[in-house]
This record gives C-alpha cells, structure tokens and sequence, in this order.
C-alpha cells in the first residue's frame, strides 16, 4: 500500500519506553513490560521518525511511560504507552 508498516512505529516507541524506564532502575535491575498500546494518527510514507518517550510514574514495583513518535517535521505519528514491571533478585538475573 505504499506506507510504513505499523509494527516499525511501534516498535520504535518500545525501544524508546524501554530505555526510558532502564534509566531509573538499579544496576542489577531488570523490568519487562506488562501492557503496550500505541494509537496511530497517520500514515507515514517517506520520512525519518523520531521517538521520545518518558517516564509518567515511577513506583516501587511498577511504573507508567509514554512515548511519542513524529517525522522529520515534528509532526505527531503516533503515541504508546506501557506499563512496566521491576524484576529484582532472582527475576532480573541473566536478563
């Protein structure tokens, strides 16, 4: 159909949220997503795309992030969220 497959955005804004939430863990902490959800706003053909995503709420055990994704102009594309899970100890081990 000419236009960016979805999957590419969404995972743009995973790696973005995901980098975002590692930022506030421990060194021998670990997390995995438990929820991702992304609203798409238009199609995209030829463009680069940017993600910034950030942390909304940081809890003990589990936190909120969003991301949006824009083109070349700064122009929104898309937006997602997660909801993020802390793995400690034995969960965050060899992850």
């Amino acid at each position: 159909m000419g236009t960016l497959h979805g999957g590419v955005r969404y995972d743009l804004a995973d790696a973005a949220m995901g980098m975002a939430f590692a930022s506030t863990l421990a060194a021998d902490g670990s997390f995995t997503a438990i929820t991702l959800s992304i609203n798409f706003f238009r199609p995209v053909w030829h463009t680069r795309l940017g993600g910034e995503a950030c942390v909304v709420n940081r809890g003990k055990n589990m936190g909120y992030v969003e991301c949006e994704v824009t083109d070349h102009n700064g122009k929104a594309v898309a937006k997602a969220n997660s909801t993020c899970l802390v793995l400690r100890g034995e969960h965050a081990k060899d992850r």
